[in-house]
């Protein structure tokens, strides 16, 4: 039986890519770099603020200096619109409501910032507890490296057995795998279906109540 359900954050329980996309490209245009549009980073996003600089930067201007610089400007551009046009995807409320009511409880784990992603939790999620929140941390490493799943089943009891992991991504999906627990990639986040199958998904789901099927809770 599934006693808990470890959601990734964006793309998954909230449509993020445009504050997200807002913020790297602010700091492009700061540097005298051109901007992406919002959809090109679909595939930029969900590897940890590092990653994103790396693949936003332009060809020939990456050195380790201009990376840290970036990221800490970027750091600094997303603190201020975390939750100006973030939402929840329509039904992830509801769906969070029913995964309580077949008796599991639900926690976070994103590649992103640990504070902001308390703070985006906080925000959009109010009155909507989350038995547990990690974000990226000094001290755990970035998905898809297991630890922050392990962290959060020794934090709250629980067994890999009775964990459901559900993401968007390939990294998602590995970290799953690797952490031992069953894997849910859903559709309507940043990358395809076919990215999800072939990273070993053990389920794919089309609309945030698909998950509340008794399958996943028997």
């Amino acid at each position: 039986m599934s006693k808990l359900v470890i959601f990734d954050l964006d793309g998954t329980l909230i449509d993020s890519l445009g504050d997200i996309a807002d913020s790297m490209n602010e700091v492009l245009t700061t540097l005298g770099y051109p901007t992406h549009p919002e959809d090109a980073y679909r595939t930029k996003v969900g590897d940890g603020v590092g990653n994103l600089v790396l693949r936003s930067l332009p060809p020939g201007t990456v050195t380790p200096q201009r990376v840290e610089d970036c990221k800490i400007r970027m750091r600094e551009a997303y603190a201020k619109r975390l939750t100006r046009r973030t939402r929840p995807y329509p039904g992830i409320v509801n769906m969070l409501v029913g995964v309580r009511e077949r008796g599991a409880r639900v926690a976070v784990f994103s590649n992103k910032p640990d504070p902001a992603t308390r703070e985006i939790c906080a925000v959009l999620f109010n009155g909507h507890p989350f038995a547990f929140v990690l974000g990226a941390t000094a001290t755990i490493p970035l998905k898809p490296d297991p630890a922050g799943v392990h962290h959060i089943l020794k934090a709250t009891t629980t067994e890999p057995a009775e964990t459901l992991y559900v993401g968007d991504t390939n990294t998602d999906m590995k970290t799953g795998r690797a952490a031992g627990v069953r894997t849910i990639g859903v559709t309507w986040g940043f990358r395809a279906e076919a990215e999800l199958t072939a990273s070993g998904a053990d389920a794919i789901i089309h609309r945030p109540d698909d998950l509340l099927n008794d399958a996943f809770f028997a």
